[in-house]
């Protein structure tokens, strides 16, 4: 326990030696350390010489003239920028004031030919009997389009055929639209053609 207590610092020597490290600390650097003492360095090889860069002095850069900014700049007229030139834009002329009433414009009344005693009734190129078994196809294709009444069953859901039904619908409807148009030009097309051989 001796020996403990003989080697630990009192109070005070603590506190001296902190006040001693303050003071060196205010000192000036140059008084307190002397500057280190350069390592001797090994003449560098001439291959290694030419490889580094030469330590010169920069060369003084001019002052550059500094850009007051609170000056406004401007441009000429027919400046270009890059390949674009630049063109002030044309003075638009003023729209002509919108009418607030509309007159409705003049139509010319077309004049109908007085009907002459020469001239005969309107033929159709059709006749009556053919015109009237035409009219009867289309409602008869008509009728097969119509939605089909639903037929009372004993289940609570739709029937397969009537989901077939939904399903096919749209499809022939689609496909209808997109070739029937053709089916009906051929079809006219080849009629015409054996009436104009049956007649010549």
């Amino acid at each position: 326990m001796t020996d403990t207590t003989a080697q630990e610092p009192t109070m005070e020597e603590i506190l001296a030696s902190i006040r001693r490290i303050i003071s060196e600390d205010d000192a000036p650097a140059a008084e307190s350390a002397p500057a280190p003492e350069p390592e001797p360095v090994e003449a560098a090889s001439p291959a290694l010489m030419d490889e580094t860069p030469s330590m010169q002095e920069p060369e003084p850069q001019e002052e550059e003239e500094i850009l007051d900014l609170t000056d406004r700049y401007e441009a000429p007229a027919a400046e270009t920028i890059g390949d674009l030139d630049v063109i002030a834009p044309a003075d638009e002329p003023e729209p002509e004031p919108f009418p607030t009433s509309f007159a409705e414009p003049e139509r010319p009344v077309a004049q109908e030919p007085a009907p002459s005693a020469s001239s005969a009734p309107y033929d159709s190129l059709v006749g009556e009997s053919a015109s009237a078994a035409s009219a009867s196809a289309f409602a008869g294709l008509s009728a097969v389009f119509r939605q089909p009444e639903p037929v009372p069953t004993g289940g609570v859901g739709p029937t397969i055929d009537d989901l077939a039904r939904s399903l096919l619908r749209p499809m022939l409807k689609d496909w209808l639209d997109a070739n029937l148009p053709g089916i009906v030009e051929a079809a006219v097309k080849k009629e015409v053609e054996r009436i104009a051989r049956s007649a010549g």
